[in-house]
């Protein structure tokens, strides 16, 4: 059965977008058909993280509205071909997007995929709410800094109380994902350490995503990390969240500090 799952976030910037196109890739990569949605509608980066923005004829306001039919817009990967993108449009605001529009959508992609990942825009607006409205499931991905995990706080209340789900009284699957986990950062009390996000979230952990350059250098060839270098650590931490997702005990890796040569040093001394 298919299943509609929303990336969202409160805070901005936090690797929403990278983390749909890297889940997507992992679920694609395990032989499950994928479409992911870019809502961001007026910024559009999912097709750039993913490659295709060369590609883009038609997009999700286009289908919402009838301008094009659903084939139309979606663009397959060029790497994997059970992978699939509906882009945002660029040139309108969210104010396009209908709820019955974006229904007829979401059910449409329910017949062709297993996995439908829904890149929400940041915040609790129009935008946001439509796309976590249809949602089966939900990543809330936070950084590892108080008001990035207090404004992911309130996006759980909006996925117990706006979604179609909680209308009938049943509740969305909520994961969190951590992104941008600099262990020796949380060591020194520079950012928030695991336990104090699961303490004030009180929501199951997905994933935890270490801060690295891989992540960059992907999103700059236009390449989810997961297809662009799977034996890097982020692109091990989404394959293994992917495999949650689907189910499976997977144990988790909490990111570790790693010493210099000077630092190891300095230790042995100091010892």
């Amino acid at each position: 059965m298919a299943k509609v799952l929303v990336v969202t976030s409160g805070k901005g910037g936090v690797g929403k977008t990278t983390s749909t196109a890297a889940l997507g890739a992992a679920l694609a990569q395990s032989g499950q058909s994928v479409v992911v949605v870019d809502f961001d509608v007026g910024l559009r980066n999912l097709d750039l993280v993913m490659g295709a923005e060369r590609r883009v004829v038609f997009d999700l306001i286009n289908v919402v509205q009838g301008v094009a039919k659903l084939p139309q817009a979606l663009i397959r990967d060029k790497r994997l071909e059970n992978l699939w993108l509906l882009p945002a449009s660029q040139t309108r605001d969210k104010d396009a997007l209908t709820d019955e529009g974006v229904g007829r959508v979401i059910a449409e992609l329910r017949s062709r995929f297993d996995w439908i990942l829904c890149d929400s825009p940041a915040g609790i607006e129009r935008g946001a709410t439509l796309a976590m409205r249809y949602a089966d499931e939900a990543v809330i991905v936070t950084n590892p800094e108080v008001s990035s995990v207090r404004d992911s706080d309130r996006i759980i209340g909006m996925l117990d109380s706006k979604t179609v789900r909680a209308e009938r009284g049943e509740r969305v699957e909520k994961h969190v994902l951590i992104t941008r986990y600099d262990p020796a950062r949380a060591a020194r009390g520079e950012m928030l350490n695991i336990d104090d996000i699961l303490e004030i979230l009180a929501t199951p952990l997905i994933g935890i995503i270490p801060e690295s350059q891989d992540v960059l250098k992907a999103s700059n060839v236009g390449t989810p990390v997961t297809l662009n270098n799977a034996e890097s650590a982020p692109a091990r931490a989404y394959i293994d969240a992917s495999r949650r997702l689907m189910g499976e005990e997977v144990a988790m890796v909490v990111p570790a500090e790693r010493k210099g040569f000077m630092n190891r040093l300095l230790g042995r001394r100091a010892a």
